[in-house]
């Protein structure tokens, strides 16, 4: 998988689920209101990680959202050593069985297909299992004339499945270019971080791409880039606005604004 950024840093010093310490500014949030203002921290405006329920139940209407192919996880393709039991952590960790989650659910009232991203299973990578639920996703869209919207937070390709992971990318990138000859709209809302081999396909082929406020966005992590081409990157170059500024996305967005402006693209679109 790509290298990412370090972890944010999880709440030190202070009682389990009461407070939480921001990890920019160090400020104390009381839990309760973190979770009410969307987990953006009051202070500093820094953007906690949601989980990919969270952001089911952020986006779409509620009580609407229904599960897709929640059995469809990955056969371990080349028996990589160590690889089943570190699915069955993350699946243990999240609750989750593989790291892309899909459904069909209404989005201020519009019919729409969802694909969320958990990142917390295996960094959001992209696995054989992965990859088919995203291609159903995208497949369901076109069959069903419904706009797809997939919320993509990734750090690339799954290395344990080797080739069976990068052949994703071809599929994946293969069914949103069948959404967009069927004139069906597809957004893309990245959000931290997106990486690798999912930035580099179907995430970066959305109709409309809104990036999230402070979103890491890029192929490879800074230091990869610069050891290998020994050469210094711009301060930033791998935020969300950055990539604004050069036309890699259509717009960043604050958390509490996604959802209205989704709302107002598919009824534009749809």
């Amino acid at each position: 998988m790509t290298e990412l950024p370090p972890a944010r840093a999880k709440t030190e010093g202070a009682p389990d689920g009461l407070w939480a310490k921001c990890p920019r500014c160090a400020g104390m949030l009381y839990q309760k209101e973190l979770t009410q203002n969307l987990k953006v921290c009051r202070h500093c405006g820094f953007h906690f990680r949601l989980t990919a329920r969270e952001r089911i139940e952020f986006t779409a209407d509620p009580e609407t959202f229904v599960e897709r192919d929640a059995e469809l996880v990955t056969s371990d393709p080349l028996s990589f050593p160590g690889y089943a039991r570190q699915l069955e952590t993350y699946q243990e960790r999240t609750g989750e069985k593989e790291a892309w989650i899909w459904g069909e659910c209404r989005i201020a009232e519009i019919p729409a297909a969802l694909l969320v991203a958990e990142f917390g299973f295996a960094g959001g990578s992209l696995g054989a299992a992965g990859g088919e639920r995203i291609v159903r996703a995208f497949e369901h869209a076109l069959a069903s004339r419904q706009p797809l919207v997939a919320v993509c937070a990734s750090g690339g390709a799954r290395m344990q499945e080797g080739v069976v992971s990068l052949l994703q990318m071809a599929r994946t990138s293969a069914a949103a270019a069948a959404l967009h000859a069927g004139g069906i709209p597809y957004i893309s809302v990245l959000v931290d971080p997106v990486t690798g081999g999912v930035l580099a396909s179907f995430a970066s082929l959305g109709d409309v791409i809104i990036a999230e406020s402070g979103a890491i966005i890029g192929f490879a992590g800074p230091r990869v880039i610069e050891q290998a081409f020994k050469t210094k990157l711009p301060p930033g170059s791998h935020t969300a606005a950055f990539q604004l500024q050069h036309g890699m996305v259509d717009m960043v967005l604050p958390r509490r604004d996604i959802r209205p402006t989704l709302a107002k693209l598919l009824a534009y679109l749809a």
